[in-house]
């Protein structure tokens, strides 16, 4: 019986070991270069000698990186709540009995399928002063005067929200998907059960649907706060930082300063910084979530 299991675990390493190897030299050991790299200061053709303490020192002092992680989280808060409302939105739509039901889902789904540099490509085109499509159609309907120009990526507020709309038209999908699963998994006996009582639909969306989805609503809005503060290609490509760096986010100031001002060691302390934010705040909505848990037993 021993053997037996023992030879059942040496097959299952043996068939985990590929992704292992692969796992060890392209991620873990990148990690523990970084922290390695962040105590030097470190080119990109070599390490030039040991600092210490000092690209921390220098970073907390840093003013660009603060700023940045300020315009990340502006990002995070414009994107992530509305993100929530629209996939919901969709899953909603998506999920009634209707003719469309499958044209719904692929148009829904659809836009996540492409890469970042078309989408970010997509946003100048659509927000481009003068000859943008969204000017263009605004002057058509009459609703922008003739010789009048919205500079939707030279201004800092309307820079945020194009770069948003066109991350949210991009993501959502991901997310919808997710909603639109997890609605289907609510038992059709609940609903039932309450239309027998009498409840209307919103009643039912807000009393049943939204209390069930709460579980994946969690895990979304963890999600994506992520990756909210690890944007960088489409910003880079549509506003690319401006005005003023104002729209400059973290990840594009790292790459700057890594690649750009060739300083890796300083790089990498900054990228474990952010590492180190985005580890409190997942543990911090863990907390959260355990502790509303325990409130309800």
């Amino acid at each position: 019986m021993r053997m037996t299991k023992l030879r059942a675990d040496v097959q299952a390493l043996l068939f985990l070991l590929p992704f292992l190897v692969v796992y060890l030299l392209f991620t873990i050991y990148p990690m523990i270069k970084g922290v390695q790299m962040s105590f030097y200061k470190w080119t990109l053709i070599k390490k030039i000698k040991y600092v210490g303490w000092q690209n921390y020192e220098n970073m907390f002092k840093d003013n660009d990186f603060w700023a940045s992680i300020w315009h990340s989280t502006i990002f995070v808060l414009l994107t992530t709540p509305t993100m929530i409302v629209l996939a919901i939105a969709l899953a909603l739509i998506a999920n009634r009995n209707s003719r469309l039901q499958k044209l719904y889902r692929s148009v829904f789904f659809v836009p996540s399928i492409l890469s970042v540099a078309v989408v970010s490509f997509l946003g100048l085109f659509i927000f481009q002063p003068y000859t943008g499509f969204l000017n263009s159609l605004l002057h058509l309907i009459q609703a922008l005067p003739q010789g009048k120009e919205i500079f939707w990526l030279t201004e800092t507020n309307l820079a945020w929200i194009a770069v948003g709309a066109i991350t949210l038209w991009w993501t959502v999908g991901f997310n919808f998907i997710l909603y639109l699963s997890a609605m289907q998994d609510i038992p059709d006996d609940i609903y039932e059960a309450a239309r027998l009582d009498g409840a209307t639909d919103s009643q039912t969306f807000w009393q049943i649907t939204l209390p069930l989805l709460n579980p994946i609503t969690k895990t979304i809005t963890m999600l994506q706060i992520i990756a909210s503060f690890k944007v960088f290609l489409q910003i880079y490509i549509i506003t690319g930082g401006g005005p003023l760096d104002q729209t400059r986010s973290v990840i594009q100031y790292i790459w700057q300063t890594g690649f750009r001002k060739n300083n890796l060691g300083y790089a990498a302390t900054m990228s474990y910084m952010l590492f180190f934010i985005l580890l409190v705040l997942s543990a911090l909505q863990y907390w959260m979530n355990n502790r509303k848990e325990a409130q309800l037993r």
